[in-house]
């Protein structure tokens, strides 16, 4: 469960940045998923208080060409942390959504 401030905006960022569709919503929740009904999803809960200090958890997104994917999510209205590079390692970039939630992008054939 994904918490935002703005139920709008989180789910067209992520819809646009995951190739998702939106299997539920109501004015509270929204759940959005490259599958059925049956399938994973990431769900996001409209919430009154605005993210505070550090993500317990966030995405790592392979995506086909990274410098290129930082374009779409600025885009977006996301924007860039950071490149981090560390051997042994695909390079990533850690990015942040339009709400400040922290996730990180990757170009990779293979994952550690």
């Amino acid at each position: 469960m994904h918490d935002t401030t703005d139920l709008d905006e989180a789910v067209g960022f992520w819809t646009r940045i995951l190739g998702m569709d939106v299997v539920h919503r109501d004015a509270t929740y929204a759940y959005l998923s490259r599958f059925d009904e049956a399938g994973p999803r990431l769900a996001f809960q409209l919430v009154p208080e605005s993210k505070v200090g550090k993500n317990r958890l966030h995405l790592d997104v392979k995506v086909p060409d990274r410098k290129g994917f930082e374009g779409l999510v600025v885009d977006l209205g996301g924007s860039v942390v950071h490149e981090q590079d560390v051997p042994g390692y695909p390079t990533w970039t850690v990015m942040r959504d339009p709400q400040g939630n922290e996730f990180c992008i990757y170009e990779a054939t293979e994952m550690p």
